[in-house]
């Protein structure tokens, strides 16, 4: 201590407060052990008086993760390692000289120290929904009342619940979770329903995948869920709140547990909030994980510790949801948005957006592109401007070739329509969804029909059984779809597989089994030639198909450097060092790993009907 003690005498360190990402991307990408060596190195120079860590929520950026900024510079720090906290802590924190290596590089290297403020992933979202991830601590309710938290709660109960329920009305707030419902509306059909007891329910059975909107809003800002919690429950006439959220997310649990402990300790859950009278608590409800359990009804279900299956409507929950109750369910988001609505006034909100698609909205932008992770846009913003201007387009200069909007219940939408607005009333005539928000893009590797197959075994798997042609239709179009990518289906098979998801989203009996076909019924509409090339040519366009492809070495350019040999799982390369190398196809499982090691592109994958035509 002496010694360091002597390298900081006479200097006056500067005080800096760091934010770390500490949403579950990071944490998952190693952001603990970031933060415990970030921790050790400030102690270590005593500098832990004028130096504060905040682990924050989700700062959007997953695919930089671990990162952090740091105030009051502004720098942007990313892809972080524990080893780099002492580099950090020597050169920005005690000479004020910012680390090169770890800023943001754009596409042409030019260097981002300040990249929040500078590349277009950030510059061009709109944060409303997410306005305070990665600017707060998520359990310090005092950062979130410092950044007008539960002032709008505050101003709500100053106003009747009817004109709470016009200011929703008014900003065009439709409902976040997938149907587009106005906001609004719903609350007042419950508001006029005559009960001695109503609830709100928020559902957080975040479900979709490659969707983690929902969990980033929980883990980041619990209390902005919680104040348009009971903002809601003050509109319909509410005094309990229940939020179910899926046992696969242990840290918004958490942290929603903090939140509420916090907001009963100072009176803004419980008993006559802000001296107005209205009683309001909310409690926590998990779920087992079942994708159904996002069907409201199903939700309702599962929250009366029933098993989750739908029941047929109506009666609609604003009438008979919980307990036989008038119930609103509204998800995450939707919620998330209200104190800003009710703060800013309805015209703020209504100011954004599309004539009949108001505000913004969240994504999760994943898959074959660039910039992965949480992104907030207006609606109306093109497909375009979302995967290639805020996403930086697709890795690798591969050609974009499709992107699946709405999880397993959505479609995929091709390139012919990128300049598309991203609107309710847009996707839908494509014939996909907005859904919650997941977003995954797709390139010129990647097969339809396989996609259509993933989604589709996906919801096969997760129906709860209960009506017929959801619990049977779902596996036999699978089954349809399992001989088509095994090269073994016929042009009659194709269909049937389309007929048959016809009729499944006709009568089905919830929103599952309806849009369960939507994968399978948008790659029919948009890539048909490729089920055919599937079929009548026993080929796979992107050669993604293992049934339909396989491995060869090309004698010109294999300079026998062994890598493809070694990496073979089951010995099935043979060859000399420095002589050509060759596959033994009985042996080979078409795994790809000779594919992906070899630095002189002589592996080369071709279909498999061209196999004894092209092998030496």
């Amino acid at each position: 201590m002496k010694k360091i003690s002597e390298q900081i005498k006479g200097k006056n360190p500067k005080a800096h407060t760091i934010h770390i990402c500490a949403g579950g991307g990071c944490i998952s990408a190693g952001e603990i052990s970031v933060k415990e060596a970030l921790e050790n190195e400030i102690k270590k120079y005593a500098l832990d008086g004028v130096v504060k860590v905040v682990e924050t929520g989700c700062m959007d950026a997953c695919s930089l993760g671990p990162l952090m900024v740091i105030y009051p510079e502004g720098v942007f720090y990313q892809k972080l390692k524990p080893s780099d906290a002492k580099e950090i802590v020597e050169e920005h924190l005690l000479k004020g000289r910012v680390v090169q290596r770890l800023l943001y590089k754009g596409p042409s290297g030019e260097i981002k120290p300040r990249a929040t403020e500078e590349i277009p992933f950030f510059t061009r979202q709109v944060r409303i929904a997410t306005r305070n991830l990665g600017v707060i601590d998520p359990a310090s309710i005092e950062e979130y009342i410092a950044r007008d938290g539960y002032f709008a709660l505050r101003k709500a109960l100053s106003m009747t619940p009817e004109m709470v329920i016009e200011e929703i009305k008014k900003s065009g707030l439709r409902g976040r979770g997938g149907a587009g419902f106005p906001t609004g509306l719903k609350w007042e059909l419950t508001r006029k329903s005559k009960s001695d007891e109503k609830y709100l329910i928020c559902n957080a059975d975040e479900g979709d995948p490659g969707a983690f909107m929902d969990r980033s809003m929980m883990e980041g800002d619990p209390h902005s869920l919680l104040e348009g919690m009971a903002i809601g429950g003050y509109a319909i006439g509410a005094h309990q709140g229940y939020i179910y959220v899926r046992a696969e997310y242990p840290l918004a649990i958490e942290r929603l547990k903090i939140a509420i402990k916090q907001a009963r300790e100072y009176g803004l859950l419980g008993k006559d909030i802000f001296g107005s009278g209205f009683d309001f608590d909310v409690d926590l409800r998990i779920g087992a994980g079942a994708f159904v359990c996002g069907e409201e009804t199903a939700l309702i279900q599962s929250v009366e510790g029933k098993r989750g299956q739908p029941v047929q409507k109506p009666p609609y929950p604003a009438q008979s949801g919980l307990w036989k109750k008038p119930t609103v369910i509204n998800n995450v988001e939707t919620l998330v948005d209200v104190p800003y609505i009710i703060n800013k006034g309805w015209e703020a909100f209504a100011s954004i957006g599309t004539e009949k698609s108001k505000g913004t909205k969240v994504f999760a932008l994943v898959g074959k592109v660039n910039n992965t992770g949480l992104v907030e846009v207006p609606m109306g913003t093109t497909l375009r401007e979302l995967i290639f201007d805020i996403g930086g387009g697709i890795p690798g200069g591969k050609r974009f070739k499709a992107v699946q909007t709405g999880g397993p219940s959505g479609g995929c939408i091709p390139e012919e329509y990128l300049d598309t607005p991203i609107d309710y009333e847009s996707l839908t005539s494509l014939g996909t969804i907005m859904g919650s928000g997941g977003m995954i893009v797709m390139d010129e590797d990647t097969c339809m029909v396989d996609v259509a197959r993933f989604f589709l075994q996906f919801t096969a798997d997760e129906s709860c059984g209960k009506c017929t042609p959801c619990r049977e239709g779902t596996y036999e179009m699978l089954e349809i779809l399992d001989m088509i990518v095994d090269g073994k289906g016929t042009m009659e098979d194709i269909e049937a597989l389309e007929k048959l998801a016809r009729v499944i989203s006709k009568t089905a009996l919830c929103g599952l089994g309806q849009t369960a076909p939507n994968p399978v019924l948008s790659t029919l509409r948009y890539f048909r030639d490729e089920y055919e090339a599937h079929v009548k040519e026993k080929r796979c366009p992107a050669k993604s198909c293992k049934a339909l492809i396989a491995y060869r070495i090309d004698p010109a350019k294999c300079t026998g450097c062994t890598a493809c040999a070694r990496a073979c799982p089951t010995g099935a390369i043979t060859g000399e060092v420095r002589k050509v190398h060759t596959i033994d196809q009985e042996k080979c499982i078409k795994c790809g790993s000779c594919f992906e090691v070899c630095r002189f592109d002589a592996v080369e994958k071709i279909d498999a009907v061209d196999l004894h035509a092209k092998i030496v």
